[in-house]
């Protein structure tokens, strides 16, 4: 996914390109949880 659907704000889709560089374990396990806050926190937007 190179742009996210549901992140909305141009720093939300900023930090989710800077955290999808990253490939180690504990990078994927930030990704998601991003990906899952930043999704929840931007329906309201």
């Amino acid at each position: 996914m190179s742009n996210p659907k549901m992140i909305k704000t141009i720093c939300g889709i900023d930090k989710y390109h800077q955290l999808k560089r990253d490939k180690s374990l504990w990078g994927k396990f930030r990704f998601t949880w991003f990906v899952v806050i930043a999704t929840l926190r931007d329906l309201r937007k």
